[in-house]
C-alpha cells in the first residue's frame, strides 16, 4: 500500500494523546459515607470492573476512529507496479498500407483500428502515434483525434522491422522509463523475417488484425508486348490469391471512353492483350471489378508521342550502318563532315558521334566537355590513323587515356550482361557460342573509372562507358573490324541512342526512384510541374541545353495520370501506379515471449495496459471504517452498563 500524502501520517502521534488521558486518569472522585457498608462495597467492585471494559473499549474504537481518519486524509492506494510512481510512455503504430483495407468482422481493418484506438486511449494522455506517413509526437487522442479519422492509406509503406525501429525513436531517451509500445498492424507476408526485440522496460504489444476473406485480384503489369505499323500489341497480366474465377471482365479506357473490354478465367495468373492503334495517344486505364482490396484493381498508362531522338554524325568515315540504325521513325539523324561542322548545332542534340576522325580540335573538345557536362551522350568510333594527343584531350574528361596502338588480331568474347546495354531484354539468355566479332588493331587504354561492355579475350575493353560517354577502342570500318557485321551491332548503337534520351515508360511505380527526361527549351527561371485537377507537384529536375531531366520517388504519392506542365502547356502525360506488393493477402505467424504479447484485439491490449498501471484507491473505505468505529463507540456509550 503507498499513500498520495504520506507526510500527513505524522498526525498518528495523536493516538498518544487519548492513551496518556486514559492512563492517568485525571478526573478526581469525591467520598461520600453511607450507613450500610458492606453494601456499598460490593455494588462498588462490580461497578469498578464493568466501567473499565467500557473504557478500554471507547479507548479502543476512537484510537481506530482517529486512524482511520487520519488514513483516509494520507490517501492510500494500491498498484500491480512496485515501481508505480516510474514515469510511463505510450507509443502507437498504426499500419495504414494497402493491405488494412481487407474486411474485418467490424468493416475495413484500419478504419475499426481507428475507431478502437479512439475509444480506449485516455482523451487526455499524453502518447504518440506513428503511421507509414505521418508522425505525431507527444500529442493527445484530443488533439489528433480528426486527424486519425481522416487517415487514408499509404503507397510508401514500413517493413515491420523498419516500423519497429521507427517506433523506438519516439521513446524518450529518459532512463528508468516504463514504455510500451502498441503495434497494430495485420502483419503482411514480405520477403524480410519479423524478429521483434524488447528490454525490461519496453513492452511491446503485438496486435494482428485478421480479415475475414483472403480473397484478392490485382492487375499486376502492363507493357507493349508488340508494336506493328498498323497496331501496339498491350499485354496486361493479373494475379489472384484466391479461388479460381471463371469470368473476369477487363476493362480499357482511354481518358473516360470505353474502347474496350474482354474477360478471362483466372486461377493463379492470367494474361490478357488488347490491340491499339499507332501514332494516337492514350491516356489509358484497365480496370477490373473485384470486392476485396481496391487500390489494384485500376492501372493507369500512357502512350504518348514519340520524341525522335536527335543525333549529328561527324564523319570522317563511312556512315552508312549508322544511317540503318538510327531511323526517321525513332530518330533525327544528321550526319556532317568534320570540316563542315557548325559547332551551334551541338547543344540542339542528345547524342554526337565521332565517327573515324583524325585529329580532334581544341574548340570540338572544349564543346563536347560542355555538351556532356549538360547531359548529352557521345560516342567515340577512333580512326585507325588517330591523333592520340587529341583525342587524350578529350579523353581526360572521361577518365580514361588512349596509351599505344596495339596490332594484334582478337575477338571480341566477352559480353557484360549486367550492363544497361544488354539487361534490357537484349538477350532471353547469355550466349557462349556464337561467331565472336574481332578487330585487326585497338588502342590499349587506361580505364580510371567507368565500366566496360565489350572486352576482347584477354580481359581488354573493346567498348566502355564513363557517365554519358562511350569509347571504342578500335575502329569499326570493314578493313580493321567485322564488328559492323555481328548481330551486337545493332543493339549496342541502338541503345545508346535510346539512353540519350530516356523517354517516359508507360507507367512508374510509386515509392521508387524514377528518371524520364522531357525534350524541350526553358526559359529562365522556368520550371515543369506534375499536375492533376488540383494537384500540383514540383518535382527534382535538371535543365540541360534541349532537355529536362525530371527525378521522382514518394511523390507524386496518389495513382493517377499526370500531366507534365511547363506553365500552362502540357508537354506530355506520365502515369503512375500503387506498388503491388500489398496485393498477396498472406501473413505471418507472430509468437509471444519475453515482454511481448500477441493479441488480435485493440481493446485487450489496452485494457492489459490500464490494469498494469490502474490505481486502487482506498481512503473511501478508510472513511467508512471511521464512519463504522464512530457508531460503535456510540453504542457502547448508550447500551453498555
Amino acid at each position: 500500500m503507498q499513500f498520495k500524502h504520506p507526510e500527513l501520517l505524522y498526525a498518528l502521534f495523536l493516538l498518544l494523546i487519548p492513551i496518556i488521558i486514559h492512563l492517568f486518569q485525571l478526573r478526581k472522585f469525591q467520598k461520600v459515607e453511607f450507613t450500610n457498608v458492606a453494601f456499598l462495597k460490593r455494588v462498588t467492585i462490580e461497578t469498578r470492573k464493568s466501567s473499565q471494559i467500557k473504557k478500554w473499549l471507547v479507548l479502543l474504537t476512537r484510537l481506530l476512529l482517529l486512524a482511520c481518519v487520519v488514513l483516509a486524509f494520507a490517501q492510500p492506494f494500491t498498484s500491480n507496479y512496485d515501481n508505480f510512481k516510474t514515469k510511463k510512455e505510450t507509443v502507437i503504430y498504426l499500419d495504414n498500407s494497402f493491405s488494412m483495407q481487407a474486411k474485418g468482422s467490424n468493416g475495413e481493418l484500419l478504419k475499426r483500428a481507428v475507431q478502437d484506438v479512439i475509444s480506449n486511449v485516455p482523451e487526455d494522455e499524453t502518447i504518440s502515434i506513428l503511421t507509414n506517413d505521418n508522425t505525431f509526437r507527444n500529442t493527445t487522442i484530443k488533439t489528433v483525434k480528426n486527424d486519425l479519422l481522416k487517415l487514408s492509406y499509404s503507397a510508401n509503406s514500413l517493413t515491420p522491422d523498419a516500423a519497429l525501429l521507427k517506433s523506438k525513436t519516439l521513446f524518450s531517451k529518459q532512463n528508468g522509463v516504463l514504455k510500451n509500445l502498441v503495434f497494430i498492424s495485420d502483419f503482411q507476408q514480405n520477403e524480410s523475417t519479423f524478429s521483434p526485440e524488447s528490454d525490461s522496460l519496453t513492452n511491446i504489444h503485438l496486435v494482428k488484425l485478421n480479415p475475414v476473406n483472403t480473397n484478392n485480384i490485382a492487375i499486376d503489369s502492363a507493357y507493349i508486348s508488340e508494336s506493328s505499323a498498323t497496331a501496339i500489341s498491350l499485354k496486361v497480366t493479373l494475379s489472384n490469391s484466391g479461388d479460381t474465377i471463371d469470368n473476369l471482365p477487363i476493362s480499357l479506357f482511354n481518358d473516360d471512353k470505353l474502347i474496350a473490354k474482354t474477360s478471362v478465367a483466372i486461377n493463379d495468373k492470367a494474361e490478357t492483350t488488347f490491340s491499339l492503334p499507332v501514332n494516337e495517344i492514350v491516356n489509358g486505364k484497365l480496370t477490373i471489378d473485384d470486392a476485396s482490396l481496391q487500390f489494384d484493381n485500376t492501372l493507369y498508362f500512357n502512350i504518348n508521342e514519340t520524341d525522335k531522338i536527335k543525333v549529328l554524325a561527324i564523319n570522317s568515315g563511312d556512315d552508312d550502318f549508322l544511317k540503318r540504325i538510327y531511323t526517321e521513325d525513332e530518330f533525327i539523324y544528321t550526319s556532317v563532315l568534320e570540316n563542315q561542322l557548325n559547332y551551334n548545332d551541338i547543344e540542339q542534340q542528345q547524342l554526337i558521334v565521332l565517327n573515324e576522325i583524325k585529329d580532334i580540335p581544341n574548340a570540338l573538345v572544349a564543346a563536347l566537355k560542355s555538351f556532356t557536362n549538360q547531359g548529352g551522350s557521345l560516342l567515340i568510333i577512333p580512326s585507325e590513323e588517330a591523333n592520340l594527343n587529341s583525342y587524350n584531350t578529350l579523353l581526360v574528361n572521361y577518365g580514361s587515356q588512349f596509351n599505344s596502338e596495339i596490332k594484334s588480331e582478337k575477338s571480341i568474347t566477352s559480353i557484360n550482361y549486367a550492363h544497361p546495354l544488354y539487361n534490357n531484354g537484349v538477350f532471353e539468355k547469355q550466349v557462349n557460342n556464337f561467331q565472336y566479332p574481332k578487330t585487326e588493331r585497338f588502342f590499349d587504354i587506361s580505364l580510371n573509372n567507368g565500366s566496360a561492355a565489350l572486352q576482347f579475350e584477354d580481359g581488354k575493353p573493346f567498348l566502355l562507358q564513363n557517365k554519358t560517354a562511350y569509347i571504342f577502342t578500335s575502329a569499326l570500318n570493314s578493313d580493321i573490324s567485322n564488328f559492323k557485321n555481328s548481330p551486337l551491332i545493332v543493339p549496342t548503337l541502338y541503345n545508346i541512342g535510346k539512353f540519350s534520351l530516356q523517354l517516359p515508360k508507360i507507367y512508374y511505380t510509386i515509392g521508387q526512384e524514377n528518371t524520364f527526361d522531357v525534350a524541350t527549351t526553358l526559359q529562365q527561371d522556368a520550371i515543369l510541374s506534375l499536375v492533376k485537377n488540383d494537384i500540383n507537384i514540383i518535382p527534382r529536375q535538371q535543365y540541360f541545353n534541349s532537355k529536362v531531366t525530371i527525378s521522382t520517388s514518394e511523390t507524386p504519392d496518389i495513382a493517377n495520370i499526370y500531366g507534365v506542365m511547363n506553365k500552362k502547356e502540357t508537354l506530355k502525360n506520365v502515369s503512375y501506379n500503387y506498388h503491388r506488393n500489398e496485393s498477396n493477402l498472406t501473413y505471418m505467424p507472430l509468437t509471444p515471449s519475453t515482454n511481448i504479447t500477441v493479441s488480435d484485439s485493440i481493446t485487450e491490449i489496452f485494457d492489459s495496459i490500464k490494469s498494469d498501471t490502474k490505481v486502487n484507491a482506498l481512503w473511501k473505505w478508510f472513511v467508512i471504517f471511521a464512519l463504522a468505529f464512530l457508531i460503535i463507540e456510540m453504542g457502547i456509550l448508550k447500551y453498555f452498563k
